[in-house]
């Protein structure tokens, strides 16, 4: 594989984003905005001197090892459990979204801008072209994520310390939903993207078919806060294993939706 062409073809298509306020705005403004909501409920809940009857079924289903040693206030035992369990689903739609706006606009984006052409045309191989599609997408989406992670970890920590006098995060459950889980629901998502994205004839539709991937991970969180399901360190090893075992089967067939004759006859 020539990775120079792979690198100039994912560099391109970051080029192109960076020109498009549109796109790239959302992208800045939505993590933003997460972050300080999700700090704001964190801090909220450590500042209560009782669980909300809401919790109270999530609470019950977590293991005991999660729930005992923990100290301070059962308000501020409830934010480490949010921050532990509840909020790294949540977090994980950013990387997903950024995946989302940057390969559909890779894809559908430069059909509709009637570039792909040259592109299928240039002296590159189909596996290149899938491979710096991907690339350009999924670096920047996981980087923006991982910092996102990051900085709410960081904002936790400084919250609780007082309270706990050391760190709260990072625990063993929360670096696999932020190392493994995510990024493994992320590459999957990418790889339904670029088959919905190779085939779809606007950027609009696209988008709307993209859209439905943040859908598992808002029912997660619910189930979450229902006690339906609870993502514990070996749940989240587990459903990362699957997702990374889908991603693998997608990303294949988007190779196919990728193909040359399978563009030829969309642009048709």
């Amino acid at each position: 594989m020539n990775w120079r062409a792979v690198k100039a073809i994912a560099r391109r298509d970051l080029q192109v984003v960076a020109r498009n306020g549109a796109v790239l705005g959302p992208m800045i403004a939505v993590p933003v905005i997460l972050l300080v909501v999700l700090s704001a409920v964190t801090f909220a809940a450590s500042r209560s001197t009782a669980v909300p009857d809401a919790f109270s079924n999530f609470l019950q289903a977590l293991p005991e090892g999660a729930v005992q040693g923990l100290q301070g206030t059962p308000g501020q035992r409830l934010a480490v459990l949010l921050a532990t369990y509840v909020v790294p689903p949540l977090t994980v739609v950013i990387p997903l979204m950024a995946a989302s706006v940057l390969a559909t606009d890779a894809i559908a984006g430069e059909r509709e801008r009637s570039t792909i052409e040259g592109l299928m045309l240039s002296p590159v191989t189909e596996q290149e072209i899938l491979v710096g599609k991907i690339l350009g997408a999924l670096v920047p989406a996981v980087t923006l994520g991982l910092l996102c992670h990051l900085t709410y970890a960081v904002v936790v920590d400084i919250m609780m310390w007082p309270s706990f006098g050391g760190l709260v995060l990072p625990t063993a459950a929360w670096l696999l939903t932020v190392l493994w889980f995510g990024p493994a629901f992320t590459v999957s998502a990418l790889g339904l993207i670029v088959i919905v994205s190779a085939r779809a004839k606007s950027v609009q539709g696209a988008y709307q078919v993209s859209g439905i991937c943040v859908l598992p991970l808002i029912m997660l969180t619910i189930g979450q806060g229902t006690g339906v399901v609870v993502l514990v360190w070996w749940v989240a090893l587990a459903a990362g294993a699957l997702l990374w075992a889908a991603a693998y089967v997608l990303i294949r067939l988007g190779a196919r939706a990728m193909s040359r004759e399978q563009q030829l006859v969309t642009l048709g």
